[in-house]
C-alpha cells in the first residue's frame, strides 16, 4: 500500500490506471478506523480495480474548535489495519493540499441537508459537501462509498453529484453495529463504561418505534414513546428524532412511502446519530414529522 501525501502524485497514478482501464473506487475517512469504514473497503474492492482511502479530519465540518481538537488521529494504526485488506493507496493530504492558501469556494447542497443534523450544526454539511467534493476530483474516483448511518449525508454527498455532473458514483452501504447494536463511530471511543452500557439502547428504541408504525401505530405516538424510552434509559437529551422519506429527506406526508427514523443524542457529552429503515403501508393524517427539541 502506498501512502501519499500530494494530489500531483495522485494525479499521476490514477491517470496511469485509467489509461490501463482499471476502475477507482474511493473511501473518503477522517481516520480512526474502525470495523464500519473496513467494510467499506470491502464495498469497494467488490466493485473496483483499484480502491483508494483517503485520510483528512476536516476542520470545515466541526462547529465547535475544541471537537476538532479532540478529534482522534491515528494514521499509523489506521494505515495498518487498512495493509491486509489490499488497499492499493492511502490518501492522507496535507491542509494545503484540500484548502491552499486564497481557497474562497464553499459547495452548499439545499433541500436534503436542512432539519436534523443541519439544523442542529449550522455550516456542518457545507463543510462535508466541500471537502468531498474535492477528495472525489482529486480522486478521479468511479465510484465512491458512504456508511447509511450517516444517512444525511449520504443524502447531501448524491445530490451534489448529480447536481455537479461528477462522473462518480455515490454507493451507500449499510450501519455496521457492534454485537448489542451500537452502531459503528469514532465517536463511541469517547464513551465511559458507564455510557458504552446505556448507548445501545438507542438502536433498540429505533427499531421498536419503526415496527410500532409499520404495525399501523400513529407517527407522533411512535415516535413521542420512542423519545421516552430514550431520556429514561439514560440519555441526556435529544437533539431531534424524526421520520422522514428515505429518498430525499422530505418529512412524510404521504401514504405507501418507504421512511427512515432518524435521532440524535447526548450522552454524557458524546453526541450519537442513528437510523433505521420504515416500511410504512399505510399512514394517516395530512402530517407525520414530530421533532423533538433538545430538553
Amino acid at each position: 500500500m502506498k501512502i501519499i501525501r500530494r494530489k500531483s502524485d495522485l494525479r499521476i497514478l490514477t491517470r496511469n490506471w485509467h489509461r490501463a482501464g482499471k476502475s477507482i473506487g474511493v473511501v473518503p475517512t477522517m481516520g480512526a478506523l474502525h470495523a464500519g469504514h473496513l467494510s467499506l473497503v470491502e464495498a469497494a474492492h467488490s466493485r473496483a480495480d483499484r480502491v483508494i482511502v483517503t485520510l483528512f479530519v476536516n476542520p470545515r465540518q466541526f462547529n465547535k474548535a475544541e471537537d476538532l481538537k479532540k478529534y482522534p488521529r491515528t494514521e499509523e494504526s489506521d494505515a495498518q489495519k487498512l495493509v491486509p485488506l489490499g488497499v492499493d493507496v492511502l490518501y492522507v493530504p496535507k491542509p494545503e493540499e484540500i484548502y491552499p492558501d486564497g481557497f474562497a469556494t464553499t459547495v452548499s447542497v439545499s433541500g436534503v441537508s436542512a432539519g436534523l443534523c443541519g439544523a442542529t450544526r449550522p455550516g456542518h454539511f457545507d463543510g462535508v459537501a466541500t471537502v468531498v467534493t474535492k477528495l472525489l476530483l482529486q480522486t478521479d474516483a468511479d465510484c465512491a462509498f458512504f456508511g447509511e448511518k450517516d444517512y444525511q449525508q449520504l443524502q447531501v454527498i448524491k445530490r451534489l453529484a448529480i447536481d455537479l455532473d461528477l462522473k462518480v458514483e455515490i454507493v451507500g452501504c449499510p450501519t455496521i453495529r457492534e454485537a448489542d447494536g451500537l452502531a459503528m463511530s469514532s465517536r463511541n471511543l469517547r464513551l465511559n463504561s458507564t455510557a458504552r452500557d446505556i448507548a445501545p439502547v438507542i438502536k433498540k428504541v429505533l427499531s421498536e418505534a419503526a415496527t410500532d408504525i409499520e404495525r399501523g401505530q400513529s407517527v407522533r405516538l411512535a415516535v413521542g414513546s420512542a423519545r421516552n424510552g430514550l431520556i429514561e434509559a439514560g440519555l441526556d437529551s435529544i437533539d431531534y428524532l424524526e421520520l422522514r422519506r428515505a429518498s430525499d429527506l422530505a418529512p412524510l406526508e404521504t401514504s405507501c412511502e418507504s421512511g427512515r427514523l432518524l435521532v440524535a443524542a447526548w450522552l454524557q457529552g458524546v453526541r450519537l446519530i442513528d437510523n433505521v429503515p420504515v416500511g410504512i403501508s399505510s399512514l394517516s393524517g395530512a402530517k407525520h414529522r414530530l421533532t423533538v427539541q433538545s430538553n
